[in-house]
Formats: structure tokens, C-alpha cells, sequence
């Protein structure tokens, strides 16, 4: 593992941040009554591993690009599983924003607004061959992951 600066990192973070800004303007009816009953110890994880995932994609630099091996397939199925959740989010955007659109699956993925990101960190921190990067994705997948199904689970019993 190699200290400096990630510039892929950084694309990675730019991809996860821009949607989520946007949708802190257009959040689904309600949810502020589901994100009220969120569990404190998955909350606290799902913090915990932003802070970390985070900070780890901008100071290794094993995440740039290297000259291409069959290990470069990680970083592909990375960004792949990032596009993915660019469309994921394009589709909420048109949808009516409901609480149902929002921890929808898209291509068999569950609630993919949480999955697909955790998943793509953690293929990233595979490319880079960072076990502290995955052990910080875990934390963020237990937590970010968990309080999703929690809303979803809460949604289909409306």
C-alpha cells in the first residue's frame, strides 16, 4: 500500500457524491419519518465507513492506473458497477420519488443504491490490493446496506 494522492479515488468519490447532492433536493415523500427509526449501530457503521472509504480512495495512490494486467479487470468491474449506479439514480430522478423508487433493484441488484457503491469500492480496494480499504468497506456495507433493507423491508410493510 502506497501513500498519495488517488485520482481515481477522487472520479470514484465525484460519481458516489454528485447524485446525492442532488438528491438532498429531491428526497422521496417521507423519508424523513423512515430515517427517524434507522438503527444507531447500523447509523454509526454506515458514518464510520464513510469516513474511512473516504479518506482511503483519496490518500492511496494503488488506486490510479497502472499498465494493464488481468488484475486491471478489478478496476474495470469497478466502474462498470459505478455507471450502474449513475443509472440507477438517473431512473429515480425521472421516477415520482417515492420511497419504493428510492431502495428499488436495478439489473437483480438489491436496494442498488447502497450495494452497488459498497460492491464497487470493494472491488476497487481489491485492484489495489488494500485489505485497509476492504475492511472499511465492510464497515460501510453492514451499515449503509443494513439501514437500507431496513427501509425497504419498512416500505413493503406500508
Amino acid at each position: 500500500m502506497k501513500l498519495g494522492f488517488s485520482y481515481v479515488g477522487l472520479i470514484f468519490l465525484a460519481m458516489l457524491m454528485v447524485p446525492n447532492l442532488i438528491w438532498t433536493k429531491k428526497q422521496p415523500k417521507d423519508y424523513e419519518k423512515y430515517a427517524a427509526n434507522e438503527n444507531k449501530l447500523l447509523l454509526g457503521l454506515e458514518r464510520t465507513g464513510e469516513v474511512l472509504v473516504s479518506s482511503m480512495a483519496l490518500i492511496f495512490q494503488d488506486f490510479n492506473l497502472r499498465a494493464w494486467t488481468g488484475w486491471s479487470w478489478w478496476l474495470v468491474g469497478a466502474f462498470l458497477l459505478m455507471i450502474l449506479y449513475e443509472i440507477y439514480w438517473i431512473r429515480y430522478f425521472k421516477s415520482e420519488k417515492t420511497m419504493k423508487d428510492m431502495y428499488s433493484s436495478i439489473l437483480g441488484v438489491p436496494v442498488a443504491g447502497a450495494t452497488l457503491p459498497v460492491a464497487a469500492f470493494m472491488l476497487l480496494a481489491v485492484y489495489g490490493k488494500n485489505p485497509l480499504m476492504a475492511a472499511a468497506v465492510l464497515i460501510l456495507g453492514v451499515g449503509h446496506i443494513g439501514i437500507h433493507l431496513m427501509h425497504r423491508r419498512e416500505c413493503n410493510e406500508a
